[in-house]
């Protein structure tokens, strides 16, 4: 017998209107449109870079990963420099110019032939691709408001994934092929799908830039002439004012992105920690490490919009942080338990500890994009999300050699090190949210009642 819900019970829309709801502000509408294109280049550049660098171009390991390290130091400049940038110049023009500049540097990777060409490009790629990234998260910051921003982060990461899956099969036909020229032609096409993107980032409008500081007024005395002196120090004043808002004179702010960073070595170990400790300590079979990936995709996929609703709060935002931290600590310590065990139990236990791994990244990351936009300063929003972006980036930078030289070295000891490194980041980002939190209520406390109407 089938019970009948309620007559005023409320009906769920169907999925695709619930996905065109998600998408139906412009510019977040463009920004999908132009991801969707763009990261299908990106996911084909991931699956045949390393490859194409030993294979094609000749580079010996140690001068692919000083190429792969050198792409990601400048990084983290360009980092804070595209937020920093995004407050002061158009930030749709410099979104266009850093994607078109990236698409143009992928291409050139076709007349790659020796390792100081492949390293320039690789400069220039690392250097155009983390400042659009944070520019991008500016306009996001500007276009949007509470929970619309974390909203939109989120769509964009779900999309991210889809397409850099999309691109990954691609690439895999020039994986299949072997050919110097297939892997060439699907570069070349990498990178035009940047240059593809370009087309709607075209359609954003001014309102995603920043406002316009407004000029020094001259200061005029009684009889009409410009006292300079007065000028100048209304001048100096502005300067000071605008410095006071400066990202680096927010210690709350940079607590925040410094225990984020580390939280986010979380990447490297499931990109170098999990495949190595895989192959070399457990009887599972290499190919699990291909279906752990997409295990982790399709959880990004579904769960990354749901459980980012809400983390605009800051009180939701620390719980999710602090679920997260103990979610991540747990997958360490499963990992680090395959080891020794029968081919089946060895695969049923890194599967468990994927799908905490995955679920510890969702939540962090929702988390994350909430407490960063909300302890954000508005008035320089491109520069606050520059040093949160800069804060990642260095984490990504250091996630291979903390990962070495714990789980990889040190076996069991090292990832209950690692376990231990996250459950004090995620438990300090979510001391940090409920800090904050607190604050606020005691702020709005204080405010005067506003008076009763008689």
């Amino acid at each position: 017998m089938t019970s009948t819900p309620p007559a005023d019970a409320p009906v769920r829309p169907p999925l695709r209107e619930r996905l065109a709801a998600a998408v139906s502000d412009p510019v977040l509408r463009i920004l999908v449109g132009s991801t969707l294109i763009s990261r299908v280049g990106r996911g084909i550049f991931l699956t045949v870079t390393v490859l194409y660098f030993t294979l094609i171009v000749g580079l010996t390991p140690g001068e692919v990963a000083i190429v792969l390290a050198s792409a990601s130091a400048a990084g983290v400049l360009a980092s804070f420099a595209g937020g920093w940038l995004a407050d002061r110049v158009s930030a749709r023009r410099l979104l266009l110019w850093a994607t078109g500049i990236e698409g143009v540097a992928l291409i050139a990777y076709v007349f790659a032939g020796d390792f100081l060409t492949a390293l320039v490009i690789a400069i220039v790629c690392g250097l155009f691709e983390q400042g659009a990234n944070s520019t991008r998260s500016a306009i996001i910051a500007r276009a949007f408001e509470g929970e619309a921003r974390v909203g939109a982060r989120a769509v964009l990461r779900t999309v991210t994934n889809a397409s850099i899956a999309v691109g990954s099969g691609l690439g895999a036909l020039a994986l299949a092929i072997g050919t110097a020229e297939a892997y060439r032609a699907l570069i070349v096409g990498a990178g035009l799908l940047y240059l593809l993107g370009l087309v709607q980032l075209v359609k954003l409008p001014a309102r995603v830039d920043a406002p316009a500081r407004a000029p020094i007024a001259e200061v005029v005395t009684a009889t009409g002439s410009v006292d300079a002196s007065a000028t100048a120090a209304a001048a100096r004043t502005a300067r000071r004012d605008w410095r006071s808002h400066s990202p680096w004179r927010n210690p709350r702010y940079l607590l925040l992105t410094a225990l984020s960073a580390i939280f986010g070595m979380q990447f490297g170990v499931a990109e170098l920690g999990v495949p190595l400790w895989i192959t070399r300590e457990t009887a599972a079979p290499e190919v699990l490490i291909s279906v752990l990936l997409i295990l982790n995709t399709a959880i990004v996929i579904v769960f990354q919009v749901p459980a980012s609703r809400g983390t605009h709060d800051l009180r939701v935002a620390g719980r999710a942080s602090g679920i997260a931290a103990w979610l991540m600590a747990a997958a360490c310590l499963v990992y680090a338990a395959a080891a020794g065990l029968p081919v089946g139990f060895a695969i049923a236990v890194l599967v468990i500890a994927a799908v905490a791994h995955a679920f510890a990244e969702v939540l962090s990351q929702a988390g994350g994009w909430g407490l960063s936009f909300e302890l954000a300063d508005p008035v320089r929003a491109g520069a606050f999300q520059g040093v949160f972006g800069m804060g990642y980036s260095v984490g990504a930078l250091a996630a291979p050699l903390v990962v070495n030289a714990t789980a990889i070295s040190h076996g069991l000891a090292g990832w209950a090190v690692l376990a231990g490194v996250f459950l004090a980041a995620g438990l300090g980002i979510r001391w940090i949210a409920r800090r904050a939190a607190n604050r606020a209520d005691a702020a709005s406390a204080e405010l005067p009642a506003p008076a009763a109407s008689v």
